[in-house]
């Protein structure tokens, strides 16, 4: 009888179901890993081509998946969250038009820097004031939650902010990539539980590579080149803000965490949790609202196309004048995940 159990005991572990399980969290480990290695490779030995390259080929397409996948978290009728997608959508609507004005208008208008900072600390303050009130809305929803603890959070970060206006908006430059991490983790969660571990102990890379950016390029001589494209893009890594720090460093260290913001959205997102094409409805609880709502949405996937076929052609015209346009407005859709990811939490 022994021998029998014995014989039989390797075709019932054959069949185990964690056997697949592993082997699917261990391909998304090592996809992950990769990910994050060669990007800070591709980052720190060819940041400005490494940033031309990926914002070329990936700004568009996630930002339209990236509001893909907000559809799906949109509920068909809001009923008690009416007020927290109204003040939501009026929040990104105006701040995003007012910080567009604000930096057209600047250059316009000739403001001076004293009313300049004046004017980009009212908006951050704003920003801070919209993103509280989301909070304290998210709080009273099920599953409840103590956020109280907002407040004085937001008056430290008013007053910070007053201090430090400019330094203020380039932290958001850089935390904005790590959001979509955030999101990651949440839809990992939901989705992919048992995937859950090795995600978060894959995250420990980004910091060991930001530090090992730091370690050998923070010291190094500015990136070479003086025309619009490369100051163009050492000025959004905060290079006119930050000094005694080299810019091959600044511009590695933003376009590695961008990098990861694209793949987010672009592969991770998708696969993990959408998991239909980008012009397919089945999991969009709007478009089974109404006929008319399922033909707006349509309408919007269709004009999203529109732009990211344009923004491609306007990088290929005139990639400098694009960028900037398109970073300009790119506010939009960072404004626009602060709702979302509150909901998530």
């Amino acid at each position: 009888m022994a021998t029998a159990l014995l014989d039989t005991a390797p075709a019932v572990h054959a069949h185990s179901p964690t056997r697949p399980a592993a082997r699917s969290t261990s391909a998304f480990a090592l996809a992950a890993i990769a990910t994050v290695v060669v990007s800070c490779f591709l980052a720190g030995w060819a940041p400005l081509g490494f940033s031309i390259v990926t914002v070329f080929l990936f700004a568009g397409p996630h930002n339209w998946l990236e509001a893909r996948y907000m559809l799906t978290r949109m509920p068909a009728r809001w009923g008690p969250l009416t007020i927290y997608f109204s003040l939501g959508i009026a929040g990104v609507v105006g701040l995003s038009l007012s910080m567009v004005a604000l930096h057209w208008l600047a250059a316009w208008l000739e403001i001076g820097d004293s009313s300049y900072l004046t004017v980009v600390a009212c908006w951050n303050t704003a920003l801070v004031a919209w993103i509280v009130v989301l909070g304290l809305l998210r709080s009273r929803q099920n599953p409840r939650r103590n956020w109280l603890w907002l407040v004085p959070l937001a008056f430290l970060l008013v007053a910070l902010n007053w201090l430090r206006p400019l330094s203020w908006s380039l932290a958001l430059v850089y935390l904005h990539p790590l959001v979509a991490l955030w999101f990651l983790d949440r839809e990992v969660g939901r989705m992919r539980p048992a995937w859950r571990s090795a995600y978060r102990g894959c995250l420990l890379l980004v910091p060991a590579c930001m530090a090992m950016l730091w370690l050998k390029l923070a010291g190094n001589a500015d990136l070479p080149g003086s025309d619009w494209l490369s100051q163009q893009i050492a000025a959004h890594a905060g290079g006119d803000l930050i000094h005694n720090v080299s810019t091959h460093f600044l511009v590695s260290a933003h376009t590695f965490l961008e990098m990861l913001h694209y793949g987010v959205w672009v592969v991770a997102i998708p696969l993990i949790s959408v998991r239909a094409a980008p012009w397919q409805l089945n999991n969009v609880p709007l478009a089974r609202h109404s006929k008319l709502w399922r033909g707006a949405i349509v309408g919007a996937i269709g004009i999203g196309a529109v732009v990211m076929v344009g923004l491609w052609l306007g990088f290929l015209a005139d990639y400098p004048l694009t960028r900037d346009i398109y970073f300009t407005v790119a506010i939009f859709h960072v404004l626009a995940e602060v709702p979302f990811l509150l909901r998530l939490l």
